[in-house]
């Protein structure tokens, strides 16, 4: 699935006391790897994860853009680097990346990553993760599939260990995560997709997903989320979503998403901070990724 949020949104923090109580992650500066392991959440040790990076070379507004060059390095290694560093401190998780070109297979293993090439016509990076982890797993080893981004090279790595925190409820098919909009204009722009939470645990900074929608929902007092496009499946459920047809409300807001909601899938997210996360959409983000390795403002 895409990430359905204002990507061009660079280093901009939630304040910690406008998080719920318990929900301060560490606020990703600068990835660098440390050679302390890191348990994945204290919920999931039953969950083996493997994490797929979708990319293709086909893109609307910048063609080409898993190989663009970020400081020395293709766009799909930067965020390969991350997944796979947050991965060797968690055992048991793996990272593969699901191309739709050959010259994103032939990048990511001359980086020493794993790639496997998928369908270059398959509709989505959800189909074209599930083809990964059937080509790579078909033994099923892996009980939860990571959909991670190719088009973000700069994200807190702990929000990897964020997104698994839900599935400790087995009733959980699906887990996101969602950041509270601190952004004025945010709250109105189409293109930042909003979820719509429902909390039933004090305290505890996870809820159930009503809906996610491009409009401003709900309305009313109260603080609004933006809706992160990262989805932790369990394996069941990602073949269960991928077989599924679009559906109504998928199309008219052109959320892949809602698909799963309208044929009663549960879907709970992390409330996790804003942090630093630069996704590339455009031009204009990929000059503002290329600054931010080269330590320039942004």
């Amino acid at each position: 699935m895409a990430f359905h949020g204002h990507k061009g949104a660079a280093k901009r923090r939630i304040p910690s006391g406008h998080l719920p109580k318990g929900a301060r992650l560490a606020v990703f500066a600068k990835h660098r790897p440390t050679s302390e392991a890191t348990p994945m959440t204290a919920t999931s040790h039953t969950l083996r994860p493997l994490l797929v990076i979708p990319a293709r070379m086909a893109a609307t507004r910048l063609p080409g853009k898993p190989l663009a060059d970020i400081a020395g390095k293709p766009m799909i290694v930067r965020v390969w680097e991350i997944a796979a560093a947050w991965a060797a401190q968690n055992a048991g998780a793996q990272v593969l990346v699901a191309a739709g070109d050959q010259e994103i297979v032939d990048a990511v293993q001359a980086a020493g990553g794993k790639a496997v090439m998928t369908d270059p016509d398959l509709p989505s990076g959800t189909d074209r993760c599930w083809a990964a982890a059937e080509t790579v797993d078909p033994e099923q080893n892996f009980n939860v599939v990571v959909n991670l981004q190719g088009d973000q090279p700069v994200f807190d790595p702990e929000i990897l260990s964020a997104v698994l925190t839900p599935l400790g409820d087995a009733s959980v098919d699906i887990s996101t995560l969602a950041s509270i909009i601190v952004d004025e204009h945010e709250r109105d722009n189409p293109n930042v997709v909003k979820l719509v939470p429902s909390f039933t645990v004090p305290d505890v900074p996870i809820a159930r997903v009503l809906y996610f929608t491009r409009a401003t929902a709900p309305t009313g007092d109260g603080p609004l989320y933006h809706h992160v496009g990262i989805y932790a499946f369990r394996r069941d459920a990602l073949k269960q979503f991928v077989a599924l047809p679009p559906s109504p409300l998928e199309v008219r807001e052109k959320l892949e998403q809602l698909r799963a909601l309208e044929h009663g899938m549960r879907i709970d997210a992390a409330i996790v901070p804003q942090g630093t996360r630069i996704g590339v959409d455009s031009p204009e983000d990929l000059e503002r990724a290329r600054a931010y390795f080269n330590n320039e403002t942004i």
